[in-house]
């Protein structure tokens, strides 16, 4: 009876194994990772490459979806624009512009990183408010743009202080200008204006530096920065030598045989904060004996001699 029960399972099995194998029994297979990423959005939209899913809007823009949701930006961004590009009379326009500009804006990385995203964000943002004004993404628009803009200011200060810190002093100021040009209102403004005083005193320019500590005062006086801006204004002060005027004045009442060094020094203040202080070349004289005096030449920050 033992092996009869024995020889009967045998035989189902058998007979089982036969019928899967004819049927094509198989287990279903568990969802992927990237099908739970979709967040509901038809899988079936990835798969194959038909004329109706390239041309078809509604698929496009599941597709574009599906790709920001998974935080695939790059992906998303050729979708939304394959989007605008066939179906820019479509009412979901002006929602595909806006998740285009929203997915430059999300693959910045830091303000220490390649700026190029944030500045495609803000052309995509501005090109939402040109094409297709007063819709209901006009005001996100505009509070990513100013989110954009407050990125690259801080990027600039950040690549100002950089170049400070290695010396090189022109190409630091070139940023901090840049910021108080651009982004006067910014946060960073007041720090950019500070940073850029002590770049004009490491180059020579005291008179530039004292200007920018003078606006640091005026303009942000409640800054974090403000403090110091006013201790270096007093340092600054005190080292300042006496205006031309001065100078030529005094010089009057000195001895006559004094006057021509008088004269150089009255040259080499006018000239700028940067004038060279060696001596003049000595003047040339002619066979005839007329004297030719060599011109002055005067190099200033910003200018090539």
């Amino acid at each position: 009876m033992l092996w009869h029960s024995r020889g009967w399972s045998v035989h189902m099995a058998v007979i089982v194994g036969l019928l899967c194998m004819a049927g094509g029994c198989s287990s279903k297979p568990k969802p992927t990772a990237d099908a739970k990423a979709v967040s509901g959005t038809d899988e079936q939209i990835f798969l194959g490459d038909t004329i109706e899913k390239n041309y078809d809007p509604n698929v496009i823009m599941k597709r574009g979806e599906a790709f920001f949701e998974k935080e695939e930006f790059a992906e998303a961004i050729v979708e939304y624009q394959h989007f605008l590009e066939l179906h820019r009379a479509h009412p979901l326009a002006a929602y595909a512009q806006f998740r285009l500009a929203e997915s430059h804006l999300r693959m910045g990385k830091s303000i220490d990183r390649d700026p190029d995203p944030i500045q495609k964000a803000i052309a995509a943002f501005e090109k939402l408010r040109k094409e297709f004004p007063s819709s209901k993404y006009e005001a996100q628009a505009l509070q990513r743009l100013a989110d954009c803009h407050d990125w690259l200011a801080q990027t600039h200060l950040f690549v100002g202080q950089f170049y400070y810190r290695r010396s090189s002093y022109l190409a630091a100021a070139h940023r901090f200008d840049m910021i108080m040009k651009d982004y006067p209102d910014k946060q960073v403004a007041p720090e950019a204006l500070y940073y850029l005083a002590m770049t004009y005193q490491e180059l020579g320019a005291q008179d530039w530096a004292a200007e920018k500590l003078q606006l640091l005062a005026e303009k942000y006086p409640n800054s974090d920065v403000a403090d110091r801006g006013r201790r270096l204004l007093a340092k600054l002060e005190k080292q300042t030598p006496p205006p031309p005027a001065v100078v030529a004045a005094n010089s009057e009442s000195q001895p006559s045989q004094n006057r021509p060094a008088d004269r150089l020094v009255t040259s080499s203040l006018t000239a700028g904060p940067t004038a060279p202080t060696s001596s003049p070349l000595p003047d040339l004289k002619t066979s005839s004996g007329v004297t030719l005096r060599q011109p002055f030449v005067a190099c200033r920050l910003g200018a090539w001699c």
